[in-house]
């Protein structure tokens, strides 16, 4: 009876058996030809971001929804191929497309939890999902992913699979690829990661969100150990090799932002223009534009406007907390990962890095970093914050458990509280022979304020524009000898729109008679206005537009003498490259060239070269000249403080302007133009520390320090037409002449009534001169730069 029964099952079994075998045959027979055609592997053409690098190569910004970098399987390190294979696929180049062992130990385990899981994928598998698959968790997807990765397998060699593995699966941080999670989070290439860097990226398929280093360092640090024991279990790697790697620390890139370099301002002037030129495709089609910027002269612009504009703020009050959290309101258990959650949204700016107060008293304050780092404030580190750890202090300023305040390490690595400036800047650093920009630092911070202040921030120039005008000056007959009243005048008020007008100096003080050259070194205002009474201010806005400025933004009234106009300081660096390159007018331009994903020429920026192809925009003897009155206001004016720099080639211009609102430093040698700007975007008084020479010139100074060192000075010739009389200039330099404008008394001399010197020019009185104006500025104009300063 027995032997009955068991004949019947082992029927039955070998019955149903066959009955599955039939079924799964049906089933493959109807489902393969509707499979997906694999064309979109064969040729395979991924989302590529636009990224934008600088001159030598440095990347700058990434610009896609997917962060990618695609890279041939040759060039894949032989052990981050290992590490792959150990985490998801042992037997990958062993098996057809799928592992019957792992699907076999895969249905048993879902059987016993009697849920469905989606174990035993191959890499093959994982690339039939992630190209043609959703990720539910299903026997019919998994039945599909079986017989797609039998096509695949069939179709494509395993370095084939393995390459479309390795550059599209998803790894969290908006990378897809491992080249690109090589960037994402450890900033290197693929090739220059260690084994325990490869082994923390093979684990983050399992599981991106719940693997992923950033976010869970805890569970990545897990993962990473499984990967690397399997690698020593599988003979990838050596005993010396697993020990070592086990204990590496691990350094990941600051989230903060997508590069080092600190050129956001410029990556995102990149990316306007890609997008206005190719629209959506800028962002997926991967192209690579190469921008003109230097990498080094960049961190030198960046380092030298923070350093400038935290250096001003730490001159002012220090104003409080930036916000602040409950903390009796948080379970001591749960304190820590809710004060990450709290910092999680909060940039880094730079090296000021956000943190909250844990406990705080006269003597010493307790902060709380992200990722758990508690630290200690105390002696020096709290000089600047004092104030608010005193009773007097308002309940908004005081420092007190909750505050969210800001700390910078100093140069011997000790902490202190700090803030972030009120204040904003600009600087801005190209070539004047062509216009290609070395540098350029929108703000103080793009993740605060994108607004970018090198080319969108219109503010007074101040005296900035005053070599402009003595350019004009020298073109209607004026010498750097020529004397000019440095004495109080009234302007009537019939010529200036009904409101008596009395301009003075900065210092209150009047020098008499002073030579033009000198009156630019101490950037004397009287004689300003009346050299611009003299040649009339119709002349000298026509004159101010061969140096590329726009007549509607530089009113034909006496207060442009004064820089009461508006310009940018790119269009201010753009001006004084007339004067650097000897008198040519080339224009500011930031991409170098585009390529497309292949490496493939684009497009190429053809500039204007000073000498060559760019237009004559004023005589080079008066280019000359100016550039050579400048350097006295370096040497002996309001830049003194200049000549530290040790060089005798640079030139240029301080301007501060009405109630200090704005301060600017315009200078450069031959090589190199830079420009920098420092005030408050609604502008209101920089106050005591608010001057040109102040406020912007040390910025200029600290980049140009670095810029310049171990650059040969550069001393250029006269050029023909130009009369030399050793001795005649200040401190018994040599003075220079235009060849017609020369006189055998170069005394000239423009009285209080401002008239013209002779040499070619017609003489004017000024007050003549003042009622020929076609318009009259109005009351607001006036009062905008009453008691300008220098």
């Amino acid at each position: 009876m027995l032997k009955r029964v068991a004949i019947l099952i082992a029927g039955l079994v070998a019955g149903g058996a066959v009955l599955l075998a039939g079924l799964l045959a049906i089933a493959i027979i109807v489902t393969y030809p509707r499979l997906p055609d694999l064309d979109i592997l064969t040729d395979y053409r991924p989302k590529m971001p636009l990224r934008v690098y600088t001159a030598d190569n440095v990347l700058i910004g990434e610009f896609g929804e997917e962060r990618r970098s695609f890279t041939r399987i040759q060039d894949v390190p032989q052990n981050m191929k290992q590490a792959l294979l150990a985490a998801e696929d042992e037997r990958f180049y062993q098996h057809g497309g799928v592992d019957y062992l792992g699907v076999l130990r895969a249905a048993l385990g879902n059987i016993v939890s009697g849920r469905t899981h989606s174990g035993a994928s191959t890499i093959t598998m994982q690339v039939a999902k992630n190209f043609f698959l959703s990720s539910e968790k299903t026997f019919t997807r998994k039945f599909n992913e079986a017989l797609l990765a039998f096509k695949i397998e069939h179709t494509l060699s395993k370095d084939q699979i393995l390459e479309l593995y390795i550059n599209q699966i998803y790894l969290g941080q908006r990378a897809y690829g491992f080249a690109a999670a090589a960037q994402a989070y450890y900033g290197k290439p693929l090739n220059s990661l260690s084994i325990a860097e490869m082994a923390m990226l093979a684990g983050l398929p399992k599981a991106p969100s719940s693997y992923n280093p950033v976010v869970n360092p805890e569970r990545a640090r897990l993962r990473q150990l499984y990967v690397l024991r399997r690698m020593y279990e599988l003979h990838f790697i050596t005993n010396e090799q697993y020990e070592a790697a086990k204990t590496e620390k691990l350094v990941l890139v600051r989230q903060a932002s997508d590069t080092s370099l600190p050129a956001q301002y410029v990556a995102e002037m990149v990316r306007q223009a890609m997008y206005g030129r190719y629209k959506e495709a800028a962002y997926t089609e991967g192209y690579r534009v190469y921008t003109t910027l230097d990498s080094r002269h960049q961190q030198w612009a960046f380092d030298s406007l923070r350093a400038g504009l935290m250096d001003y703020d730490r001159r002012q009050s220090y104003r409080g907390p930036e916000a602040f959290i409950d903390l009796s309101a948080i379970p001591e258990e749960e304190l820590e990962e809710s004060l990450d959650e709290a910092l999680s949204s909060v940039h880094d700016s730079g090296n000021l890095q956000p943190a909250i107060v844990l406990a705080a008293n006269p003597s010493r304050v307790r902060l709380y970093m992200r990722g758990g780092k508690r630290l200690e404030v105390s002696g020096s580190g709290l000089s600047f914050a004092r104030f608010a750890l005193s009773e007097r202090a308002s309940p908004a300023q005081r420092l007190r458990p909750g505050a969210q305040v800001r700390v910078v390490q100093d140069a011997k690595g000790h902490w202190q509280i700090t803030q972030m400036p009120e204040v904003e800047g600009a600087f801005v650093a190209l070539d004047p022979r062509t216009g290609a920009i070395k540098s350029l630092v929108g703000g103080f911070d793009f993740n605060r304020r994108s607004f970018n202040h090198v080319t969108q921030a219109m503010r007074q120039p101040g005296s900035t524009f005053k070599p402009f005008i003595y350019s004009a000056a020298l073109d209607r007959g004026f010498t750097p000898s020529t004397l000019i009243n440095d004495a109080p005048i009234t302007i009537d008020p019939q010529t200036i729109g009904g409101q008596s007008w009395d301009p003075k100096n900065d210092d209150g003080k009047y020098a008499g008679m002073i030579s033009m050259r000198r009156a630019l070194a101490l950037s004397k205002n009287l004689v300003s206005i009346r050299i611009m009474m003299a040649i009339g201010p119709d002349f000298a806005q026509q004159y101010a537009q061969r140096f590329g400025f726009d007549p509607k933004n530089i009113p034909a009234y006496l207060t442009m003498a004064l820089g009461a106009g508006q310009a940018s300081p790119l269009q201010m660096a753009e001006a004084y490259s007339v004067l650097a390159n000897g008198g040519y007018r080339t224009r500011a331009y930031f991409i170098d060239r585009i390529e497309n994903a292949s490496g493939q020429l684009l497009a190429r920026t053809q500039p204007a070269v000073a000498g060559q192809n760019a237009p004559q925009a004023i005589d080079p003897r008066n280019a000359f000249i100016v550039s050579n009155m400048l350097r006295d206001v370096l040497r002996y004016g309001t830049a003194n403080r200049a000549m530290a720099l040790g060089r005798g080639d640079i030139a240029g211009k301080t301007g501060t302007t009405n109630d200090f609102r704005d301060a600017w430093f315009a200078g450069f040698n031959p090589s190199l133009v830079a420009v920098t700007w420092v005030g408050f975007d609604q502008p209101r008084s920089l106050g005591r520390y608010g001057y040109g020479g102040t406020a912007a010139l040390p910025i200029w100074m600290n980049y140009m320090g670095n810029a310049l060192k171990g650059v040969p000075d550069i001393e250029l010739p006269p050029p023909p037409g130009v009369v030399v009389r050793a001795g005649a200039g200040l401190r018994g330099n040599d003075e220079y002449y235009l060849e017609e404008f020369q006189s055998t008394n170069p005394e000239l001399r423009i009285n209080n009534r401002g008239s013209v010197p002779g040499g070619g020019a017609p003489a004017v009185e000024s007050s003549d001169a003042a009622a020929q104006e076609p318009e009259t500025p109005t009351q607001d104009a006036v009062e905008n730069v009453k008691e300008q300063l220098f």
